[in-house]
């Protein structure tokens, strides 16, 4: 079964990125996992966008950089990942990291999510930061 993926921009710029190689690099973050990705769906949009989304469906009323829906079954990767280019900008530049660097941290930080990692509870951001660290590595190669 091939993995789908699809690259949804919404009232923002559609980032430069290598989709290509993101897509492989996804495939092999979540056969790490013992995943499989079946289908994945990115929405860039803005911080209007996704503050609208998270007080919609998560009445949560904060800005986030990430919100993911999860519709996974067993071993088998679905969901929506609505990410705020906004925030990720805004993030970049508070943390002095590279925009582009945070933004694929973003994007894995959702799919880690679908894998089964959490970042709310106690000690789990740490778990979830080696995470990201590990997967960053993997497509730093």
């Amino acid at each position: 079964m091939t993995p789908a993926f699809q690259w949804i921009t919404s009232g923002v710029e559609t980032p430069v990125l290598d989709y290509e190689r993101l897509e492989q690099w996804i495939v092999q973050v979540a056969a790490s996992y013992n995943r499989f990705v079946r289908s994945l769906n990115y929405i860039f949009c803005s911080d209007d966008e996704i503050i609208d989304v998270n007080r919609r469906f998560l009445q949560h009323d904060y800005y986030t950089d990430i919100i993911t829906f999860d519709d996974c079954t067993a071993a088998m990767l679905r969901g929506d990942m609505y990410i705020s280019l906004d925030t990720v900008r805004s993030n970049a530049e508070m943390l002095g990291v590279d925009y582009g660097r945070e933004l694929h941290r973003v994007i894995i930080h959702g799919v880690l999510h679908l894998c089964g990692i959490n970042d709310k509870g106690p000690g789990e951001r740490e778990i979830m930061e080696a995470a990201e660290d590990r997967a960053l590595a993997l497509l730093e190669k």
